[in-house]
């Protein structure tokens, strides 16, 4: 799969072509929901808190006598049962959100987003960008590239590129993400997303790196069965051709 290059002039200067083990796998929507369910989660804080019966300011004399009086068991004016009293069971501060998910799997989520995008065709690619802050000319350069002013656009780059990030950080729903970055939630929840030059082989590099290991190493696995098979096929005819020696038959009498 291509896509169209842009010059930072904001003319298009040819183009790319998109790596398949990032951009052409199939898009498991499950592995993607659960991605970017874990990010949300780890990224929530506990807010919300109540007091217990034993955090409530109030005294802890028993109201009345435990018999005798005709009326329920009472105890202390903090008990859960009476106005002003401590939540039961109520929410904590130290509530623990945080998911985990294999790296492997978050690899795949994240190659199934790409690949998503890549088939909405909302990919583009950029050669370059000045060394001069200014969100004037960015904002210029928005407006003549193929994408939608307003709507979510993201910036990948493969380092850090201070101009581009001080040009585009007040130009609303833009943001930078270096390549290294990049993660379920920036690239599904994008309108638009900008490769800078570079950053598709650096995300390539990083999120496939361990996929291509295991490829090599299963392709020598195999390469050194077959070695022992063909070892063994050569053993087994060779033991064939050896025939034993007969024995040599005494002289009768």
């Amino acid at each position: 799969m291509n896509i169209d290059v842009y010059a930072a002039t904001g003319k298009k200067a040819g183009t790319w072509e998109l790596p398949e083990e990032l951009f052409a796998v199939r898009v498991n929507r499950g592995l993607i929901h659960q991605a970017v369910t874990m990010q949300q989660s780890n990224r929530r804080h506990p807010v919300a808190y109540a007091r217990s019966r034993g955090e409530v300011a109030g005294s802890t004399r028993k109201l009345y006598a435990q018999k005798h009086t005709g009326r329920a068991r009472r105890g202390s004016v903090r008990s859960p049962l009476l106005r002003g009293g401590g939540k039961a069971f109520g929410p904590k501060r130290d509530r623990n959100f945080t998911k985990e998910m294999p790296r492997a799997m978050r690899h795949a989520a994240l190659a199934a987003c790409l690949s998503l995008q890549a088939k909405n065709e909302a990919i583009i690619g950029l050669e370059s960008y000045p060394e001069t802050v200014k969100t004037k000319e960015f904002s210029a350069l928005l407006a003549k590239l193929p994408v939608q002013i307003g709507r979510r656009i993201v910036l990948v780059l493969p380092a850090a590129h201070r101009s581009l990030y001080l040009s585009s950080r007040n130009v609303p729903n833009v943001k930078t993400v270096l390549a290294s970055y990049l993660n379920p939630e920036d690239v599904i929840g994008a309108r638009h997303l900008i490769f800078l030059t570079g950053a598709i082989e650096k995300a390539k590099e990083i999120f496939t790196k361990k996929s291509v290991r295991v490829k090599e190493a299963l392709v020598v696995v195999g390469e050194k069965a077959e070695k022992a098979g063909r070892a063994g096929k050569a053993e087994k005819k060779s033991a064939k051709k050896v025939s034993p020696k007969k024995k040599a038959s005494s002289p009768t009498a």
